[in-house]
C-alpha cells in the first residue's frame, strides 16, 4: 500500500508534518476509489433520493424506507402522502465484491453476502432477504464456469448458514467479464422507528465497543485492492486482500445485534467492511462531527504480533463497531459473551481529532504482556480523513450508437428460437437458485424463477379472517442489468434496465417504492470507459426519475479492468415495490381456462421498439442494430414511466388475469416459451423477426378472461392480441412466412443448458 504523490502532498499540508505509516495507509484506503468515489461522486448528483417514504437516504450503511399501509400499497408513490405510510420500516442496500470474487470466488462471494447483511444490521434491522446479480464470461469457457460455480457455492453456503433467504437476482454471461466477474449483492431488512440506528456518533464521552470475531490479517488493503485494475497474477499476489468468512459467527452476531437493539443499548453503529476498524470508527465519528481516542492494543485479535496498521486496516469479517453509553458497557459485554462473541472496549468518542494509540501489547493469544509505553500512531481530523479526498476531473468520450447490420443469411426460425431460448443468459437459472434456501423465515410468497420475488411483510388485524395472501403488504423485489443493452447503448440501455426491473415488479402487481444501484465500470481514466460509465449513470437517473422512484443508496465499483480489457458498463439496479396482499399471478399459462381466455401483449411500444440492438438474437446470430426506441421517448401520451408501470401492475392485480410475464431478455420468443407448461401452450402469430426477438422493456404477456377490462386499465397503451392459449403444451409460433413449434419437453431441454452442463 502506498499513498500517491498528489495525495501525500495534500495530507502533509493538512497535518503540517509527514504522516505516520498508519496514517498514510489509512488515507490511502479511505481516499481510494472504492471508499471515496473520487471519479463517480461528481456524477451521482443526477439521482433523486427524496420522498415521503425515505426515512434515511444515501450516505449511511443502508437506506431506510417507511412501508405504506396496506390500503395504500397499490398506489404509485407519487399518489401517496406522508399519512399513507405506517410505522413499519424496511432497510435496503447493495454492495459489490468483484475483485475478491475473481481471486477467490468462494470466499469473495461469501464475504460479499456477510458485508451487506452487516450493513443491514447496523441500521437496527433484521435481514430478511438477499438478491444476487452475477456476471461472468462466456459460459462455454472453463474459467468462467469455475468462477460461476465458486461464487454460487459461496453465496449459498453463507446465506444458508446465517438463515437469510436468497429470493432473487440475475445471472448474465458476456465475454466482457472474462477477466473480471461481477458479484453484486442486495439485502432487505425489517425495523421500525423505535429500533432505528444510524452511523452518526452521538456525543463525547460515549464508549466505542468492538463486538464479533477476532481481528486477523485477512483482507489487508482490501479497499485499495478494489480500486485497481486486476493484474495477470492477481489470483496469487492479491489473495491476502480477500477476506475469509465465518457464517456461523455472523449468525451469532445477527442475534446479538438484535438483543442489543432490543435493549436500546446501541447509540450508533457501523459494520467493519472496507478499510476495517480504521474505516468504520473514523467514519462513525466523522458523521457526527466528532473525534475518537482508540487504544489499538485493546482490540481482540486472533493472530500474534499484529502491528498498528494491520489492526486498523484488516478487513476480518463478522465485526461491528458500536457507540455505547458508559453505563451500558457491561451489559453489552454480557450479551456478547452469551452469543460467544469477542468484545473489546476500544476507546472513547471525543470532541477532538481521531487519535489511535499503540504499544504493541495486543490481546492476541500470544500477545506480549509487557508494559510497553503507548505511542500515538494516528492523529488526524476525522472528517478530513473520511471525507476529504479530492474528486477527480476526468475526460469522457460519449459512446456512439451502432449501425444497422443484420446477419446475412439469417438463421431459420427454428434455429433462431432454439439458440435464443437455450442461450445461458436467457436459459433457466434453476441450477443457481435451487442451491439457495429461499424459504427460511417463512416470508417468501413468490419464489425465485418468476419475474420478481414477493415477501409477505405484515398482516392486518383481520388477516385471520381473510383469504390467505390477501391481507397486509407484499414486498416485491427485483435486481439485475443486461450487459448486451448497456454495451450497445449505455444511456438507453441503463434506462431499459430500470424499466425492466420495474416491469418485473408490475408483473406481480407491485409498484416501485425505491431503488438502490450498484454502478460497475472499467478504468475511469480511459475517456471511452468513463464516457460509457457517465452514460449509465445518466440513463439510470433519468429512468428512475420518470418512474417516480427515489434512488436511496448504492455502491460504485470502478477499475474493473484486466488483461482481457474493461467490463461493459453495468448498472445493476435493485428495486423494491409494494402491493396489497401477497398473491400474484404466476409466469405460467393456465390450461384450465384456455377456452375462455386470450393471450395479450400489453405495454408501451406495441409489438416492438423497431430494432434488435442489444438483443440475445444478435448476440447469437451476429450483426448489429440500433437500440430499440424506449417508451415515453417519443411522447406516447405517458405522464412518465411511472404511469406505464402502474397500469401494468393494475392489469396484473385484476381478477381476470390468470398469468403474467414480462418481455425482456430474448424478446417475445423467450417470454412465450417460458409461459408454456406440460398442459398449457400458445399459438401465436407475429409479423416479423424484430417483433419476435427485440427486447424493449415495459411490456407484459397477459393471459386474461376479460380483454376489455385490460384495455380500460391501460388507457392509451397498446393492447395487442397475440393468439390462443391451447391445451397441448406446445408453443406454435408463426413469424411472417415461417412457422415452428416446440413442446414443453423440448423447451425444458433447451432452457436446462446450465443445469445439464454442470450436473
Amino acid at each position: 500500500m502506498s499513498l500517491s504523490e498528489p495525495d501525500h502532498e495534500l495530507v502533509v499540508a493538512e497535518l503540517g508534518r509527514e504522516p505516520t505509516t498508519a496514517e498514510a495507509a489509512l488515507f490511502e484506503n479511505l481516499w481510494s476509489e472504492h471508499c471515496a468515489y473520487r471519479s463517480s461522486r461528481p456524477l451521482l448528483s443526477a439521482f433523486e433520493s427524496g420522498g415521503d417514504q425515505v426515512v434515511v437516504g444515501p450516505g449511511d450503511d443502508a437506506a431506510v424506507l417507511a412501508l405504506p399501509d396496506p390500503e395504500a400499497a397499490d398506489a404509485p408513490a407519487s399518489e401517496r402522502d406522508a399519512d399513507d405510510y405506517g410505522d413499519q420500516y424496511v432497510t435496503f442496500g447493495v454492495e459489490s465484491h468483484n475483485h475478491p470474487s475473481f481471486v477467490d470466488p468462494f470466499d469473495g462471494a461469501a464475504t460479499g453476502v456477510g458485508g451487506i447483511v452487516r450493513d443491514t444490521m447496523s441500521m437496527g434491522a433484521y435481514p430478511i432477504a438477499l438478491l444476487d446479480s452475477l456476471y461472468f464470461g462466456d459460459f462455454d469457457r472453463e474459467r468462467s464456469r469455475y468462477l460461476f460455480e465458486g461464487v454460487v457455492e459461496g453465496i449459498s453456503h453463507y446465506g444458508n448458514c446465517i438463515g437469510v433467504p436468497t429470493v432473487g437476482g440475475s445471472v448474465a454471461f458476456h465475454d466482457g467479464y472474462e477477466g473480471n466477474p461481477l458479484v453484486n449483492v442486495a439485502c432487505v431488512g425489517l425495523t421500525n422507528e423505535d429500533r432505528l440506528v444510524t452511523a452518526t456518533a452521538q456525543e463525547p464521552g460515549n464508549k466505542l465497543v468492538l463486538v464479533g470475531n477476532g481481528t486477523g490479517r485477512d483482507g489487508l488493503g482490501g479497499a485499495s485492492f478494489a480500486s485497481e485494475d486486476l493484474a495477470e497474477d492477481a489470483e496469487t499476489e492479491d489473495r491476502p486482500a480477500v477476506q475469509v468468512g465465518d457464517p456461523y459467527a455472523e449468525k451469532r452476531l445477527i442475534e446479538c445485534n438484535e438483543a442489543l437493539v432490543d435493549e436500546d443499548l446501541v447509540l450508533s453503529a457501523r459494520d467493519l467492511g472496507a478499510a476495517g476498524l480504521g474505516g468504520a470508527s473514523s467514519e462513525l465519528v466523522a458523521k457526527g462531527g466528532l473525534g475518537a481516542r482508540i487504544d489499538l492494543d485493546s482490540v481482540h485479535q486472533r493472530e500474534p504480533n499484529m502491528n498498528a496498521t494491520e489492526i486498523l486496516l484488516a478487513e476480518s469479517q463478522e465485526r461491528m463497531c458500536y457507540e455505547v453509553a458508559p453505563a451500558d458497557v457491561d451489559r453489552v459485554a454480557a450479551l456478547a459473551e452469551r452469543f460467544d462473541l469477542g468484545c473489546s472496549v476500544i476507546g472513547d468518542v471525543t470532541d477532538g481529532n481521531y487519535v489511535c494509540e499503540f504499544a504493541g501489547a495486543g490481546k492476541g493469544d500470544d500477545a506480549d504482556d509487557s508494559d510497553a509505553e503507548s505511542e500515538v500512531v494516528v492523529d488526524v481530523n476525522a472528517e478530513y480523513l473520511a471525507d476529504g479526498a479530492p474528486m477527480n476531473d476526468l475526460a469522457s468520450d460519449p459512446p456512439a450508437q451502432p449501425d444497422r447490420d443484420f446477419p446475412a443469411p439469417e438463421p431459420s426460425l427454428d434455429e433462431a428460437v432454439e439458440s435464443v431460448v437455450s442461450a445461458p443468459s436467457t436459459a433457466s437459472k434453476r441450477w443457481v437458485y435451487r442451491q439457495y434456501d429461499h424459504e427460511v423465515g417463512v416470508r417468501t410468497a413468490m419464489k425465485p424463477g418468476d419475474d420478481a420475488a414477493v415477501m409477505a411483510i405484515r398482516e392486518t388485524e383481520s388477516a385471520s379472517e381473510s383469504a390467505p395472501g390477501s391481507a397486509g403488504v407484499g414486498l416485491a423485489l427485483s435486481s439485475g442489468a443486461n450487459p448486451n443493452w448497456t454495451e450497445t447503448a449505455p444511456y438507453e440501455g441503463a434506462r431499459a434496465v430500470a424499466l425492466e426491473n420495474a416491469t418485473n415488479l408490475a408483473a406481480k402487481g407491485a409498484v416501485p417504492l425505491a431503488a438502490v444501484d450498484c454502478l460497475n465500470g472499467g478504468n475511469p481514466e480511459k475517456p471511452d470507459v468513463y464516457g460509457g460509465f457517465k452514460g449509465i449513470v445518466d440513463g439510470l437517473a433519468d429512468a428512475c426519475d420518470s418512474l417516480d422512484t427515489p434512488v436511496v443508496g448504492g455502491n460504485v465499483s470502478l477499475y474493473n479492468d484486466s488483461v482481457e480489457g474493461p467490463i461493459p458498463p453495468t448498472p445493476t439496479l435493485a428495486l423494491i415495490g409494494t402491493r396489497k396482499g401477497y398473491d400474484a399471478p404466476p409466469a405460467a399459462l393456465d390450461a384450465d381456462r384456455a377456452g375462455d381466455s386470450e393471450l395479450l401483449l400489453v405495454g408501451a411500444g406495441g409489438a416492438d421498439g423497431g430494432a434488435l440492438g442489444g438483443s440475445e438474437y444478435l448476440a447469437q446470430a451476429g450483426g448489429t442494430d440500433r437500440f430499440p426506441t424506449l417508451p415515453d421517448a417519443e411522447g406516447e401520451g405517458l405522464g412518465g414511466l411511472g404511469d406505464l408501470v402502474a397500469s401494468l401492475a393494475a392489469v396484473a392485480r385484476h381478477e381476470s388475469t390468470l398469468a403474467t410475464h414480462d418481455v425482456s431478455d430474448g424478446g417475445l420468443a423467450v417470454a412465450l416459451a417460458e409461459l408454456v407448461t406440460d398442459d398449457a401452450g400458445a399459438d401465436v402469430t407475429l409479423p416479423d423477426r424484430v417483433a419476435a426477438f427485440e427486447e424493449t422493456p415495459g411490456r407484459l404477456v397477459v393471459q386474461t378472461t376479460d380483454p376489455e377490462a385490460v384495455a380500460e386499465l391501460t388507457d392509451d397503451l397498446p393492447v395487442l392480441r397475440l393468439g390462443e392459449v391451447t391445451t397441448d403444451g406446445t408453443l406454435s409460433l408463426s413469424v411472417g412466412d415461417d412457422e415452428m413449434a416446440l413442446d414443453a419437453d423440448a423447451i425444458r431441454e433447451l432452457r436446462g443448458v446450465i443445469e445439464r452442463e454442470l450436473a
